[in-house]
């Protein structure tokens, strides 16, 4: 999904790929198309088990000395699950900013590679890029609505046009451009312009019957942006979390993985140190943005500048993590079914949202294994028979060298 260039399925994996970026990809996508499921399920047994209270108003299940520790691990996964309702910042509330900062780590290199065969006709290098990018961001666009099933035909009024994979492609588009056009400080000056600006837009523009800095749901600058600009239908009824505003501070999600992709490629540093600065940094970010979330909130919804700066240091750390045991250490053999689903997460997502029914295949697979067991690990169960279908996809497709590249 990150890859600059025209839609294909292609007979061969592409070349210089960074392998711990594979395996973080597919490891950010797992959660999604099937591992919460099984995390929540098995919560759901250790809660009927032990008769725990689940909050409603945000989903958390509320542990007790009585769970063992291996039980509190389950609960502690799976209240981690679920996105935070307004203010916070769980582990589900991660996942997408981390797949944007993915997509930015590639950028150098993807389209590093294309300007370094350019020689010196750079400029008509750039403009193909920008031809892939508009392609790709078209179609990314128009699968998001898919995902969030315009096919079904319900009407204008009820289709929703903005979406996980619209945000995805217009944060990524901007960044590019940013990327191809800017110096490392052109692209730090834009970074800091992007933050200050949506920090200042959502602080300091007044809301018609609410007034400025009003950050509630109703209340905040995105929101009315949204409501006044944003066709269709709204996901939260008075705002969209992937809204039009929002996709300002997306951008510099993006391009926080720029940042780390370009000192990737630099020469000076071995991979240890690498590694290491890129864990500093992600300690830093995280610091920075708790800091101005005391004053700025820390919200997905929004996608506030202090959560961009927090969700990026936890995007770092993350991936400074996955690049020194699989690229620096060398031990990747246990990312191998992260690595399938990574190669293919345009697929895999798209197939969890709704090309495929990998709820009722698992059902007819395994549902004589399921039912030898207590009724109460039906869920948890399901979902793992979902989740080795889907490696099983993606390792089928990978043996055939068989990719989905946007």
């Amino acid at each position: 999904m990150d890859r600059v260039q025209n839609t294909t399925i292609s007979a061969t994996p592409p070349t210089g790929r960074l392998r711990s970026l594979d395996a973080l990809r597919g490891f950010d996508m797992f959660w999604i198309v099937s591992g919460e499921f099984i995390f929540h399920g098995i919560a759901s047994v250790i809660k009927q088990r032990h008769g725990l209270v689940q909050d409603t108003s945000n989903w958390q299940i509320q542990t007790t000395e009585a769970l063992s520790f291996t039980e509190k691990i389950f609960v502690g996964i799976s209240n981690q699950l679920h996105h935070t309702v307004w203010n916070g910042f769980t582990f589900y509330d991660l996942i997408f900013p981390l797949f944007i900062f993915i997509a930015g780590v590639s950028m150098p290199y993807s389209m590093g590679k294309q300007l370094e065969k350019a020689g010196h006709d750079k400029a008509a290098v750039r403009r193909k890029i920008i031809r892939s990018l508009l392609k790709r961001t078209i179609i990314l666009l128009l699968l998001g609505m898919v995902a969030n099933g315009a096919l079904q035909l319900k009407g204008y009024e009820h289709t929703r046009f903005a979406s996980v994979l619209g945000r995805i492609a217009i944060s990524c588009f901007f960044a590019a451009l940013i990327t191809l056009y800017c110096s490392l400080k052109g692209q730090i000056l834009w970074f800091a312009g992007l933050l200050l600006g949506y920090w200042a837009m959502l602080s300091w523009i007044p809301v018609p019957g609410f007034g400025a800095g009003v950050l509630t749901p109703e209340g905040n600058f995105a929101a009315y942006i949204d409501r006044q600009l944003l066709p269709g239908k709204l996901h939260r009824k008075v705002y969209d979390p992937e809204g039009l505003l929002s996709n300002i501070p997306a951008i510099a999600s993006a391009l926080l993985g720029v940042f780390a992709g370009t000192f990737l490629k630099n020469s000076t540093f071995v991979p240890p140190r690498k590694a290491g600065a890129l864990a500093v940094t992600g300690v830093v970010l995280v610091v920075a943005g708790y800091a101005w979330g005391l004053f700025f909130p820390i919200n997905k919804n929004m996608w506030t500048s202090s959560f961009t700066l927090y969700a990026g240091g936890w995007s770092m750390l993350l991936f400074a993590l996955f690049y020194y045991i699989i690229d620096v250490a060398g031990i990747s053999g246990w990312a191998a079914p992260f690595t399938w689903m990574g190669m293919n997460s345009i697929l895999i997502y798209m197939a969890a949202h709704g090309l495929i029914n990998f709820e009722s295949t698992s059902t007819v697979l395994f549902g004589g294994i399921i039912s030898k067991f207590p009724p109460e690990w039906y869920t948890a169960l399901l979902w793992t028979g979902v989740a080795v279908l889907q490696f099983a996809g993606m390792y089928f497709l990978y043996k055939k060298k068989l990719f989905v590249k946007l």
